[in-house]
Formats: structure tokens, C-alpha cells, sequence
């Protein structure tokens, strides 16, 4: 029996002919998960590609795998070109381009060879250094290339290469692609606050008329939000190791024990731009990953409350959306004009923040010297940034459709003249500490006069003019209205250039 007092009642779900007869179609239908070239299980590969598509060069699969490529290419040439396991000879710079050019030439067929090799090897860095040395193999006929294959993946562990990989990879993507999507967009941003800076607009705090403010104002605090995002955003480091299986060197020292394997490891990573990390376990800490998933995390939901706010000016009718030709807004009201972009970068941004928070709790654990949690974890980092991008898309192309319904804005404020109770009260009270008499409780009478009241121009006025103020005073409160009630706003969207 429920709380309800409902009793629960329950059969056993059928099987059989039976079951079959009325669950199954027939015909049988195509199986979908056969159909070539695959279809896109989620909708960043399949709905949203265009959105996100720059992003595959920097964090896909294959893209982790031409960064394994290249970070195995550099340590040969660092280890190579300065003389670190003494015997090995020396590249000349042909060889040198040759083994870069496997690097750039990388793509679908090398994928497809790559895969080969894992079903194979079934570990997917040993199928690198595999890959790598057929190349070595196949360069040309004199090349010391071919006396250095053992070279490769030299006292590497797995970790000391994919950490590099990923580090490239997300720098890339960050630096490349969301950075100067988000960028541009915050400055889209800015360049409307600009150009609003002049709009009055009565503020809404809890939902109710408050001190206007103006339009180009309240958009430029979120631009200021956001650029303040993206400055942490570009100064977050990006951390690399490569020191063995346990992050003692090991097997470096016991290989070449007159090297200064921190030494070496140090300058390698400098070379490939990232930060050096001195003490790590089997793999680099991660911690650089949460930090920096943190920042973007914090940059997407100042975005999402851009967007529930423009969504909001929208439902109020302050802007208006314009039409797109050929468009419909809804199966069976022609009238509407949805405000899709913002609630579709809303789930995104949800979405992308709670993957982000995901990578960020989880990778900064692993047991003891390691496990392999963060390995499936990274693998969902393009995901995470996806949606991301596929919001400040979205955000974009809804921001571009956007007019003012400046006739409305006026009409509110002008519904709202008790909102200079504010003004009111303020200037009795300075004229009190000045001096003049009859200025007492000032909040209080205002409270008494607007408080749960729509109070009209000449109620406004009538009540100033009652007051005893200073000439000077009481004229500057008399011409006040609603609409020019706007303080510093427009001067202050001029602190976005600042």
C-alpha cells in the first residue's frame, strides 16, 4: 500500500509469440546501426556537425593519434639531435622533414592503417610506435632513419605520450577554435551594449519596477562577465610530462645513466609549448585539466544566464525577434517566432558544464601511481567543448536577429513613476544633512506615497512641489522622469574599452 493509499498492482511482462506478435514491426524495419556511412549516434556527428566540426581536427579520435604521431616524431628528433643516447646518429635535416611530413600528411588512410594495427596490437600507443617505425622503414634507401627505429617510444611509457597528446590537443582546440568563437561572440555582445548604451529601460529586481537603468548597460555587464572568463581562461596552463612508467626515469637512467633525464625531459616539453610538471606518478596530474574545464565551465553558465535573460526580454516583447523567410516557429500557430537559439544553447551549456564538472572531479584521482580512469574520461572531452561551441553558435545567430521594441520601453517607464521614489527620498535626505527643515523621515513618507501605488507624472510632481525643497533642488527632481532616471548607465558601457 502507498502513501497515497493506492494499491500497486504488477503482472509479469509477456514473452513469447505473443509478445513478439505485438511489439515487433512488420516487416522487419532496416537495422539503422548497418546503414554505410555510419550514422551519427549523438548529435554533435550527426544534427549539429557544421557547428562543431572545427573541432574534430583538435579532439576526436584521429586526432588524438596524429598528436601521438607527433609527440613519438619530436622525442626521436630531441633525443636524436642532442645527442642524448650516445651511438645514435645524427638526422640530417631531410630526415628531419621527412619524419615532420608523416605528421602533416596524416589522415584517412592513416587512420584506417592505424586502426589495422590495433586490432592487432590491441593498445592503441604500442600500434603508434608501430605506424611510426614502418615510416622509418620506408625512408629513403641512406637515411640514418633507418638505424634508429629502437629510438622510438625510448623509455616511454604510454602515459608519457598521450598526457603530451592530450595537452596539444586541448591547447589546440581552446586556442584555435573556442576561444575565438567565444571571443567573438563576447565581442558581439559589446558592440550591442555600444550600441544600446542610450536605450532607458525600466530594471526588474525580483520581477518587480525598479531604478531603470539602460538596455546597452545591463548587456554590458554580461560582456564584462564574460571577457573576465576568457582572461582566465587564456592564462590557464597547459602541463606535459615525460618521465616513465612510475614518473621515477627509471628506465632512462638505466638505459643512459650519464643523461640529465629532468634535464632533457624538461626541455622537451618546453619545445612542444606546454608547461614542464617535475613530479607526477605513471601519469601527469591532471590538475591543469580541472582547472582550465572549471574556467569554461564558469564561462557557460554566465552565458546561459546571458541567455535566459535575452530569452526574457523576448517573452516581455523589450526585443523583438525578426523573421527568418521560411521559417515556422510552431506545427500550428503560424504567429510565433520561437526563441529556439537561446533555449537551444540553454540544454547546451547544461550539457557542456556538467561533462566539464565530470572531467574536472574525476581526472584529478587516480589510485596510488595509476589507474585507468582517466583514460575513457578524455575520450569525452570533445563532447564537453562541443556543446560548448555549439552554443556560442547559437547565441550568435540569435543575438543577430534581434530588433527593440523602443515604443514598449518607453510605455513601461512611463507606467512607473514611482520608481523615482528613490531619487525623491535620496535628495531629502541630503537637503536634511544640509540643513533645510521639514526633511524628516524621508524613506518613510515615500514609502507611505508609492509603496503598492501606480502614481502618475502629476502625482509625482505634486508631491515634490509639497516638500519645501531648495529651488535648485526641487527643479531637478521636477524634470525628472522615468526615462532619463538613468544615472552613469551609458557612461559605464564605455568601461568595456577600459
Amino acid at each position: 500500500m502507498g502513501s497515497l493509499g493506492l494499491r500497486l498492482r504488477t503482472r509479469p511482462i509477456p514473452s513469447g509469440p505473443l509478445w513478439d506478435d505485438a511489439y515487433m514491426t512488420s516487416p522487419a524495419r532496416v537495422r539503422l546501426a548497418d546503414v554505410t556511412p555510419h550514422i551519427a549516434l549523438g548529435p554533435l556527428d550527426g544534427r549539429y556537425r557544421a557547428a562543431v566540426a572545427p573541432l574534430v581536427d583538435h579532439l576526436s579520435e584521429a586526432a588524438l593519434n596524429r598528436e601521438r604521431v607527433h609527440v613519438e616524431v619530436e622525442w626521436l628528433i630531441h633525443l636524436t639531435s642532442n645527442g642524448v643516447v650516445p651511438g645514435a646518429p645524427a638526422l640530417t635535416d631531410a630526415d628531419v622533414a621527412y619524419l615532420r611530413d608523416v605528421v602533416a600528411t596524416f589522415g584517412p588512410d592513416e587512420v584506417a592503417e592505424l586502426a589495422a594495427i590495433e586490432k592487432i596490437t590491441v593498445h592503441d600507443v604500442k600500434a603508434v610506435e608501430y605506424f611510426l617505425k614502418s615510416r622509418l622503414a620506408a625512408a629513403p634507401e641512406g637515411s640514418a632513419l633507418h638505424d634508429v627505429g629502437e629510438l622510438v617510444h625510448f623509455a616511454c611509457t604510454s602515459e608519457d605520450i598521450n598526457n603530451l597528446s592530450y595537452a596539444l590537443m586541448v591547447r589546440g582546440a581552446v586556442r584555435d577554435v573556442w576561444a575565438p568563437a567565444a571571443t567573438a561572440l563576447v565581442d558581439q555582445v559589446a558592440e550591442l551594449a555600444r550600441s544600446l548604451k542610450d536605450q532607458p529601460m525600466l530594471a526588474l529586481t525580483h520581477g518587480q519596477p525598479a531604478t531603470p537603468t539602460t538596455l546597452g548597460k545591463e548587456l554590458a555587464v554580461l560582456a564584462h562577465r564574460l571577457r573576465r572568463q576568457l582572461a582566465r581562461i587564456g592564462s590557464d596552463e597547459y602541463l606535459g610530462k615525460l618521465n616513465g612508467a612510475t614518473g621515477t626515469y627509471g628506465a632512462h637512467v638505466v638505459a643512459v645513466p650519464g643523461a640529465d633525464w629532468p634535464a632533457v625531459s624538461k626541455a622537451f616539453v618546453e619545445h612542444l609549448g606546454l608547461t614542464w610538471n617535475p613530479l607526477t606518478t605513471q601519469i601527469e596530474s591532471h590538475d591543469w585539466q580541472a582547472e582550465l574545464y572549471a574556467d569554461v565551465a564558469r564561462f557557460n553558465r554566465v552565458l546561459h544566464n546571458l541567455a535566459t535573460d535575452v530569452w526574457t526580454y523576448i517573452s516581455r516583447g523589450v526585443f523583438i525577434q525578426i523573421p527568418v523567410a521560411g521559417a515556422t516557429g510552431s506545427s500550428t500557430m503560424p504567429h510565433k517566432v520561437n526563441p529556439i537559439r537561446f533555449e537551444n544553447a540553454e540544454a547546451n551549456l547544461e550539457l557542456s558544464s556538467a561533462l566539464l564538472d565530470t572531467l574536472a572531479s574525476t581526472l584529478v584521482t587516480s589510485r596510488l601511481q595509476r589507474d585507468l580512469t582517466d583514460s575513457t574520461t578524455q575520450r569525452n572531452i570533445g563532447p564537453a567543448f562541443g556543446h560548448s561551441l555549439l552554443a556560442i553558435d547559437n547565441v550568435a545567430r540569435g543575438l543577430q536577429a534581434l530588433s527593440v521594441d523602443e515604443a514598449l520601453l518607453a510605455r513601461e517607464l512611463d507606467e512607473n513613476w514611482e520608481v523615482l521614489g528613490e531619487p525623491v527620498q535620496s535628495a531629502m535626505r541630503a537637503a536634511s544633512v544640509a540643513g533645510v527643515t521639514g526633511m524628516e523621515n524621508p524613506y518613510e513618507r515615500l514609502k507611505e506615497l508609492t509603496r503598492g501605488r501606480r502614481l502618475t507624472a502629476a502625482d509625482m510632481r505634486e508631491f515634490i512641489g509639497g516638500l519645501g525643497l531648495p529651488d535648485d533642488v526641487a527643479a531637478r527632481l521636477v524634470d525628472l522622469t522615468p526615462a532619463s532616471y538613468t544615472g552613469l548607465a551609458d557612461s559605464l558601457v564605455g568601461f568595456l574599452d577600459a
